[in-house]
């Protein structure tokens, strides 16, 4: 579609335009699309201004001298409470008088979905519409409550003496006496009244009602300053923040309405996610859950090391817990409880879990104990020998911080070496030129592999224990019982373990610092200790790259909408133009988004920029990997991601994806699938994270960017032979910067077309003869795997008959209704028919009855001459029941012929060998309707050397008496010859019918989907499902034997024929993509697949193969705050505008920010991955 598609269409934008104004003013409906009576807007002004008015008579009270203030603010509230329980006892009074009346006609949704039909000013309806009321009695109680605090305390906060004494200006009192009481009904209406949509929505549903809560709440917050500094009157901070908080108390509305303010579960999840990280030192979390305990575990840290009197408890107090803090806590206890139950229930299987999972044994837990008891014992000993100094360029502090700075260069450079592109700008001349292959790539990988070790070892071992050396010399641990000193190396601590890489460099920043800062007196040294430096360091350090992310992604919005052509719309000039005047104001916005660590909202994605509301790092509310789009594709990606996590261990181990922290986004390339990777947690030694597959079926949209993904790749990874050595990077400023290629065990697909295969006349001519083969080879086989099961015959003479106990009394199946795509008309389909017949049978007798009744005579003719008449024994058409009379069917031309349903007994067999049971077909596929003719043209048909080939092969090891002459005596067996004569006739029958002519290529893809026309001989095979299924195996086998055999060549003689058969049982799953079976052999990892397809529109056939090996994946990181600011729209946009079209802008491909498959892989229900695995964890050891 063109760049100029309505970013609304016009139904939506007729919905916004009544929603926004709503959001606005916090509930009240102005705008309602039809015509309603006066009232109700002059009802909704009414309660609108009613909580103005109960604070105007508290303030008119308080200004006469009549009360005093707080008696004024009890008045007000008091009056507020009891009005908003009136308010909402009416609501229910009003539910409950209603009859619910059922509309017959409705001429159009659209318009009528709001409609409401009003009959006086305070009627039902009218009441219903302007207070829809609560879902919760407990809400309605509690709700009204709060609106009546809320009036109280608002109007203690708008006094007029009280802004007078804070602003000494008539003017500003009125100006904020009238809008902030603008902003106490707006707040009050959304609680009590009806809450607004808000344009900040976090989650989908709003299930107890917590939205309506929002507004009140911030209100709150301003009062609470207000109250602080009333009680700390001497307070000049307090003074100044109450001053600048009561104008923006009047732009509330403003910052409402714009969605900068996060919805209550956003804003404790947000705030807790960064006290965590920025004021304990720890990681955000992948659940609220483990958010919460982690949050509550870490403060509990901080505020005990308060208490400790001891300056060596205090250090290794600290280091203690920092390190056990920034460990897998989860997976550990995990580990355990698991460990434990396999020791209570012994009896039970101890791999039931999937090996990702169990990771901590006996390794890691000696391993995690010696490095604790390492840094415990090297505080401890630096603190007492190595004393506290000052940092001067001799004492050990200083030591200590030069080797940081070396090894901060070193790990550095040891990273950055390990990309193809150094800084995302320049080509990397260390890494490899030729990566078309695994085998050569880790050949040549093998240099940098020592890298990443040597790295891994730095960072896991040699700088936590330079760094710990560093903090346990500093002389601000002098300082106990401060609280600065108490936050400030809790969170270091931790943070050494937790985040090495980034405390690595705050520590060297730091270092820096106080060595070029030697003026005692500046603020720097005289009121910040060293845990207080550190912690702004790394907020200013976050904050700043941030920013540039946030610039970067901007630019690219800004650029290519002019430089993209399908980008550029009509308005793109006037955009570009309003940014470059405002660019102040678009940087003011960006630095904003990033002190607030919220996500810069690209509005539609075009080049109109807002602050989004702050959220958590991952950017959705539900449980990681709860939900999918699953589909047909989606093995493909459950078969490949444990092979992709144990790839992405190593990588983000050594260091070749680059710095990998909490919310960064890496995408992976592999033929036709994308693999979208989310880091959530990082900690010492762990990762975790969440792996999102793609759809498959691309889409324009999806096949444009994707295209552009292989291009970026490609030039990255498959062009180096042409470039020169530090040669720019051509796709910088792109949102995808690739990293490396990770070795994984996957499918490769390949489809080829089968043109001059399965149209060849000599293939399809000797099709039958090597279907025949396949049949007695797989009969053979099936056969002699059930005589393993089956007793020895010497063990008694019940089984003289033949057959399989088992199977003797096996009903027949009806015919599944797919195989049947279309009935052929010919005399061997044509049905029987009784003078009880019905015209008007919904389906012919003689297929249910063929269903029903397997023993037919197996020398059956379906018709002699036209005109003469079968007769058959009557006394079995007397004790017809009335169900069995319905098997009738009429054929014109025809005359009626009377049958009954004898089944007649199969004569018994008579094998020469005794041992030709094990070996025997169950009787019930003996009794196919096919004339003797046929069965003695089938005896010159048969391939006898074939069968005494395979007959050969078989050892009987399971038998443990045989005789010696075994095989030659079954050999000798012309009744066991006959048996499989017969059964390799009855599925001839079925699946090709009487005669003898070549197959066309539409029968043998019918055949090989199981789809051929109707006819007696299938329908007889279908009511056999066992053999069916044999039977439909042989053909797809012989189908890719004659594949084979038109590729490879000719096969020379039956050992290489039979190798091609064991090797299609062992390692193939020859069949349709649309089997479960197919789905079931990819998780089983089968080596190889194949199936066969038609293209309609082609006209062609084409042939699909499914190779699992180790190949190469592309990795490449994603600029975060790009896809954070898009996932931002897309929440907006479809939680608050409602803009489901398919077709909508903010969907269409870009392929610089890769806009559809962002959209994609956000959680469903906005996003529509086809896979989304659980959380998981990856040891970094």
């Amino acid at each position: 579609m063109g760049p100029d598609v309505p970013l609304l269409n016009d139904y939506k934008q007729e919905f916004f335009l009544k929603r926004f104004p709503q959001t606005v003013l916090g509930g009240p409906r102005f705008k309602l699309g039809y015509c309603a009576p006066p009232y109700i807007y002059v009802n909704q002004i009414i309660l609108f201004l009613t909580p103005w008015v109960l604070g105007g008579v508290g303030t008119l009270l308080y200004q006469l001298g009549i009360m005093k203030d707080y008696y004024t603010a009890a008045l007000s509230g008091g009056l507020m409470f009891v009005t908003a329980l009136i308010l909402q006892m009416t609501n229910l009074y009003a539910k409950q008088k209603t009859v619910t009346v059922e509309r017959m006609q409705i001429q159009n949704t659209l318009t009528d979905e709001d409609e409401f039909e009003f009959s006086s000013c305070i009627g039902s309806e009218t009441v219903k519409f302007i207070i829809p009321g609560k879902k919760y009695i407990i809400n309605t109680v509690f709700h009204s409550l709060l609106a009546g605090v809320l009036c109280g305390l608002g109007t203690w906060y708008l006094l007029p003496n009280r802004i007078t004494s804070l602003y000494s200006n008539i003017g500003g009192t009125v100006i904020i006496f009238v809008f902030g009481w603008v902003t106490i009904c707006i707040g009050e209406y959304s609680l009590i009244i009806n809450t607004a949509t808000e344009t900040a929505t976090f989650q989908a549903l709003d299930t107890y009602e917590i939205t309506a809560l929002m507004r009140p709440f911030y209100i709150f917050v301003f009062i609470a300053v207000d109250l602080a500094h009333r009680f700390a009157a001497n307070t000049p901070i307090l003074e100044q923040t109450n001053q600048i908080l009561h104008v923006i108390f009047l732009f509330l509305p403003f910052l409402w309405a714009m969605g900068i303010l996060p919805p209550l579960d956003a804003l404790f999840l947000w705030g807790m996610e960064q006290l965590l990280e920025f004021g304990l030192g720890g990681s955000p979390m992948s659940s609220n859950t483990k958010l919460l305990v982690m949050f509550l575990i870490s403060a509990g840290t901080a505020i005990a090391s308060y208490f400790i009197r001891s300056t060596l408890g205090v250090i290794l107090f600290m280091t203690g817990f920092g390190f056990i803090l920034s460990l897998n806590l989860s997976e550990i206890g995990f580990a355990f409880k698991h460990t434990m139950i396999s020791h209570l229930a012994s009896s039970k299987s101890k791999n039931t879990h999937r090996d990702l999972r169990i990771q901590f044994g006996w390794r890691e837990f000696i391993f995690y104990l010696t490095v604790l008891t390492f840094a415990l014992i090297e505080a401890s000993l630096l603190h007492q020998f190595a004393g506290f100094s000052s940092l001067s360029k001799a004492s050990p502090q200083a030591i200590a911080s030069y080797i940081l700075m070396i090894l901060l260069i070193i790990m550095w450079i040891l990273r950055e070496i390990q990309r193809v592109y150094l800084f995302g700008v320049f080509r990397n001349p260390f890494y490899p030129k030729d990566i078309r292959t695994v085998t050569v790539f880790m050949e040549k990988q093998r240099r940098l592999m020592k890298v990443g070790v040597v790295r891994r070892i730095l960072l896991t071992l040699v700088s936590p224990f330079a760094m710990i050396a560093f903090l346990s010399l500093d002389r601000s641990l002098q300082n106990l019982h401060s609280v600065s000193v108490c936050i400030g190396f809790t969170r270091i601590f931790r943070m050494v373990w937790q985040n090495t890489e980034n405390a690595l460099l705050d520590i060297v920043v730091v270092s820096i610092a106080q060595m070029l800062v030697l003026n005692p007196d500046l603020w720097w040294n005289r009121s910040l200790d060293t845990g207080i430096r550190l912690l702004l360091v790394g907020v200013v350090r976050d904050r700043l790259l941030q920013f540039v992310s946030k610039l970067q992604f901007a630019m690219a919005i800004l650029l290519t909408s002019w430089t993209e052509k399908k980008q550029r719309r009509k308005s793109t000039t006037t955009l570009i133009t309003l940014n470059v005047i405002f660019f102040p104001i678009l940087l003011t916005f960006i630095a904003v988004s990033a002190l607030l660590s919220s996500p810069l909202l690209p509005l539609f994605t075009l080049p109109v920029f807002l602050i989004g509301f702050p959220r958590p790092v991952r950017s959705w509310p539900g449980p990681v990997g709860a939900t999918a789009c699953v589909c047909s594709d989606t093995v493909y990606y459950q078969q490949m991601v444990p092979s992709l996590a144990l790839a992405l261990q190593s990588a983000i181990a050594a260091g070749s994806l680059g710095l990998s922290l909490p919310g960064s986004h890496y995408l992976c390339r592999f033929q036709d699938r994308l693999m979208w990777i989310l880091v959530l947690e990082k900690g010492f030694t762990y990762c975790g994270v969440n792996i999102k597959g793609l759809e498959l079926q691309e889409t324009s949209c999806h096949a444009a960017e994707a295209h552009k993904v292989d291009e970026i790749f490609e030039m990255a990874f498959e062009h180096q032979e042409h470039t020169k050595i530090l040669s720019p990077n051509h796709h910088f400023g792109h949102i995808l910067t690739p990293c490396t290629v990770l070795p994984v065990r996957l499918y490769s697909d390949a489809r080829n077309v089968l043109s001059g295969i399965i149209d060849s006349h000599e293939n399809l001519k000797h099709l039958k003869d090597d279907f025949i083969k396949v049949l007695v080879w797989m009969l053979v086989q099936y056969c002699y795997k059930k005589s393993k099961t089956w007793e020895s015959p010497g063990d008694g003479d019940k089984n003289k008959k033949g057959s399989f106990p088992e199977n003797q009394s096996r009903g027949a199946v009806e015919r599944p209704g797919t195989l049947r795509e279309e009935d052929s008309f010919s005399v061997d389909t044509i049905e029987d028919w009784t003078d009880d017949s019905d015209i008007f049978d919904l389906e012919p007798s003689g297929r249910r009855k063929n269903r029903k009744e397997p023993g037919q005579l197996g020398t059956k003719v379906p018709f002699s001459i036209p005109g003469s008449v079968e007769t058959q024994s009557q006394d079995v058409s007397q004790a017809m029941s009335p169900e069995d009379k319905l098997h009738r069917a009429v054929v014109l031309g025809l005359p009626a012929v009377d049958k009954g349903k004898q089944q007649e007994v199969l004569p018994q067999v008579e094998f020469s060998c005794s041992y030709s049971e094990l070996l025997s077909i169950p009787e019930e596929w003996r009794t196919a309707p096919v004339p003797s003719s046929k069965v003695h043209e089938m005896r010159q048909r048969f391939p006898e050397e074939w069968y005494r080939f395979i007959l050969s092969q078989l050892d009987f090891f399971h038998l443990k008496e045989k005789p010696s002459n075994l095989l030659e005596d079954l050999l000798k067996d012309k009744a066991l010859k006959d048996l499989y004569i017969h059964g390799v006739l009855s599925c001839c029958f079925g699946l090709f019918g009487l005669d003898n002519t070549v197959p066309a290529p539409s029968h043998v893809f019918r055949a090989y989907t199981g789809g051929i026309p109707w006819s007696v001989g299938l329908d007889w095979l279908t009511s056999k499902p066992e053999l069916f299924q044999l039977a439909l195996k042989a053909f797809r086998y012989t189908f890719k034997l004659m594949v084979d055999k038109a590729s490879l060549g000719p096969v020379e003689n039956f050992k290489e024929l039979v190798n091609y058969l064991e090797e299609y049982e062992n390692d193939w799953y020859i069949g349709l993509v649309s089997d479960l079976e197919w789905q079931q052999a990819v998780l089983q990892e089968k080596p190889y697949l194949f199936s066969l397809g038609h293209d309609p529109n082609m006209g062609i056939y084409t042939g699909r193969v499914l190779t699992l090996q180790e190949l190469l994946v592309q990795v490449g990181k994603l600029n975060d705050e790009a896809v954070r600011g898009q996932w931002a729209n897309l929440s907006w946009e479809l939680l608050y505008a409602t803009n489901d079209d398919e077709e909508r802008y903010s969907i269409q491909a870009h392929p610089v920010l890769l806009r559809n498959l962002t959209v994609q892989a956000a959680d469903p229900p906005l996003g529509y991955p086809v896979y989304s695995s659980e959380l998981l964890h990856l040891p970094l050891f």
